[in-house]
């Protein structure tokens, strides 16, 4: 069979994650969630233990990758497209079939076209489209919002975990995030950026590790007291400079794109478009719900 399923992330590692190097900007988010799982172990994202998984060509070349972290969705984060059919096969028989996946979203009508079939008629919708921009020449907000920068703390960990929390319930709708264990591990290596107002947290943005010289700022959020005064702009920017100074040699983040306000924030500040995606929440028959949320 092409694809063949894996609890080890060092056979992962061994067997798939070259083919996601190939492309560590597109692959950001399997490679840093790999990172976080190597440095926290594989409850990082839940109790469940990850599923990982490669396609191979018929001469042994591998040639796709998927990950999964339940209860996140699957990502299938690369693959021949003739190879979904399979992919489900083997899931259902291996694992169960997924309540939703993440991909490109030029995939997205033959997926669901290659679910419906194996199935026998079950449906998929969009959850969240999303676009992943790359930073070019940064940008700095003009005039500055009023306020500084400074890396959070463990003195913010409440703070921080409340403002997860939220961020997730605003954008998602709610989420299986563990906010207390984002907020921890991405502490422990600073990965965290508060801008501050008259000596007040007034937003915050955090940053991923940084893999093959890629780095992601992730969670951008800014409560709704002290929105319209141009934090979010500022603390993405400090958050893409502490990237930068780090070592990194590119900088992404995805944005929602029904939200065209960050959209044009994110570009303004030196972001550019690499590609969209799109998270599927998949039933396995017409009678069936969604039962799953974002990655």
């Amino acid at each position: 069979m092409p694809w063949e399923l894996s609890d080890s992330l060092d056979e992962y590692e061994r067997v798939a994650v070259p083919r996601l190097l190939a492309d560590p900007v597109r692959q950001t988010v399997p490679l840093s969630v790999l990172a976080s799982l190597r440095k926290s172990g594989p409850a990082r994202f839940g109790d469940s233990p990850p599923v990982f998984g490669w396609h191979r060509r018929g001469d042994g070349t591998v040639d796709g990758a998927l990950l999964q972290t339940p209860p996140y969705a699957l990502m299938l984060a690369s693959g021949p497209d003739t190879s979904v059919p399979g992919l489900l096969t083997v899931l259902s028989a291996e694992r169960g079939l997924p309540a939703a996946v993440h991909l490109e979203a030029g995939r997205e009508v033959r997926f669901l076209a290659d679910w419906a079939s194996v199935t026998g008629g079950g449906t998929g919708a969009p959850r969240l489209r999303s676009r992943l921009y790359r930073l070019g020449d940064l940008t700095p907000p003009v005039p500055a919002p009023a306020g500084s920068a400074r890396l959070a703390d463990h003195a913010d960990t409440d703070l921080l975990v409340d403002w997860h929390a939220a961020f997730r319930l605003e954008a998602e709708g709610a989420g299986p995030e563990d906010a207390r264990r984002t907020v921890e591990e991405r502490l422990s290596y600073r990965g965290l950026v508060l801008w501050e107002a008259g000596g007040e947290p007034v937003a915050m943005a955090g940053l991923t590790h940084t893999v093959a010289g890629v780095a992601r700022v992730a969670g951008v959020y800014t409560p709704r007291d002290h929105r319209r005064q141009g934090y979010g702009s500022a603390v993405t920017t400090a958050a893409s400079e502490v990237a930068l100074a780090r070592g990194a040699s590119e900088v992404v983040l995805f944005t929602d794109l029904a939200n065209p306000t960050s959209n044009a924030i994110y570009q303004a500040l030196g972001y550019r478009p690499v590609e969209d995606r799109v998270l599927l929440e998949l039933t396995a028959d017409v009678t069936s719900r969604p039962r799953n949320t974002s990655p």
